[in-house]
Parts: structure tokens; C-alpha cells; sequence
């Protein structure tokens, strides 16, 4: 899902203020994208953009692992460096200098999809004939892949929960051997799925949440 409301250059920046920065950066950008280290997957929300970094926001304390990159929706990663940083609000250094064109408009080498969490979450699926037990390979907002041994149908309605989640009903969308996609009845907003990354992974970084 791209969360883009616009882009464009700071008008207030002149010539020469340009050429002082290095980098002029790109404002308006708001875009959903992932912080990964040791410590987990974190949703966060790209603000702004330039070659050289990037300003970032997250819903709770920010990761702490010094080695950490940014993930975009189509799977791409930038290495970074932090610069500063205030509440749920950071700025980044890039391990090396990007091309913002590409960041920005992401090239999608397969179909476009949500932003996914690459977690493993021991889930019950049940149905009108009984309960079964599952695993995530991956959860977005909107579905999530499973695996399990009980055979269900194209287009069958599940229901999943486990401990982390509250029972979510779901439609088989896709089949493949052991492998499931689950299509979401009820999506999740980006901050509640924010919140459950964290709860998940690193509950931690909700000690200083505000």
C-alpha cells in the first residue's frame, strides 16, 4: 500500500541553502516502510528523504540496535546510520548515497503488495468442522500466509487467533501444498499493526510509549 500524499521540493530552500545542505530532501513523503535488526520488524513511516538520509517516525520507542536498515514495500533495503533522534522521531544517515528517484518510486521487479511482517506466530484456525493448528510465515495489514496441515478450501472462511491477536475472520485466497493466503475480513490500521509488531517482538519498546 503506497501511503503517498505528495512530494516535492521546500520551497522555502534557496540556491545557495541548497548546496549548503549537500542533499536537498524531498518533503511530504509519507510512506509506510519497516525498520529491521536483531530486535525484530518495526513499522514506521518515511517522512522525508534525501541521497545522503532519512527521517523516519515510529508508534513507540525506537529500536535501539545500532545495526539496522530500512525495508520498503517491495523488498528493498537501505542500511543506516542514526543521526538524531526525539521521541518516535529519528533521522538517519545512509550507508552509502541513494538514488532518491528509485526510493521514492519504488521499482516493483514482482506485484505490488502490503507491507509484510516475517514473523513466525503459532495461530488456531478453526471452522464450522473443528480447530486446527498453524504458524505465520507473514502478516500485513490485510492478510497474513500460513502454514498447516489441515486441508482447506479456495475461498473458505477461517477464523484465526492465538495469544498476540484477537480472532480475525479470514477467506482462503490462495493455496500452495502446506502454505495458505488468508485475505483479512477486518484490516488492521497502520498504527494497531505497528503495535502488534512491537508487542510481539520487542514489548520493551512500549516502556517509554506515550
Amino acid at each position: 500500500m503506497d501511503y503517498t500524499t505528495g512530494l516535492h521540493m521546500d520551497n522555502n530552500a534557496s540556491a545557495s541553502a541548497t548546496d549548503q545542505r549537500g542533499a536537498p530532501r524531498f518533503t511530504s513523503l509519507i510512506r509506510a516502510a519497516k525498520l529491521v535488526c536483531g530486535q525484530g520488524e518495526f513499522v514506521c513511516v518515511i517522512r522525508d528523504v534525501s541521497a545522503t538520509g532519512v527521517s523516519l517516525r515510529t508508534f513507540h520507542a525506537l529500536p535501539t540496535d545500532k545495526a539496522i536498515a530500512l525495508e520498503l514495500q517491495n523488498g528493498e533495503t537501505y542500511e543506516l546510520e542514526m543521526v538524531r533522534s526525539e521521541g518516535f522521531d529519528a533521522s538517519y544517515r545512509f550507508a552509502a548515497p541513494i538514488s532518491v528517484d528509485r526510493l521514492i518510486y519504488e521499482d516493483w521487479s514482482f506485484p505490488k503488495r502490503a507491507l509484510r511482517l516475517n514473523v513466525m506466530l503459532p495461530l488456531t484456525v478453526s471452522t464450522l468442522s473443528g480447530r486446527s493448528e498453524a504458524f505465520t510465515l507473514n502478516i500485513s495489514q490485510q492478510g497474513s500466509r500460513i502454514e498447516c496441515d489441515q486441508v482447506f478450501a479456495i475461498d473458505q472462511r477461517v477464523t484465526i487467533g492465538c495469544e498476540h491477536l484477537p480472532d480475525i475472520r479470514c477467506k482462503v485466497r490462495w493455496r500452495r501444498d502446506a502454505n495458505y493466503g488468508l485475505v483479512f475480513e477486518d484490516t488492521f490500521s497502520l498504527r494497531e499493526f505497528a503495535m502488534f509488531a512491537v508487542k510481539i517482538q520487542c514489548p520493551v519498546l512500549l516502556q517509554d510509549n506515550s
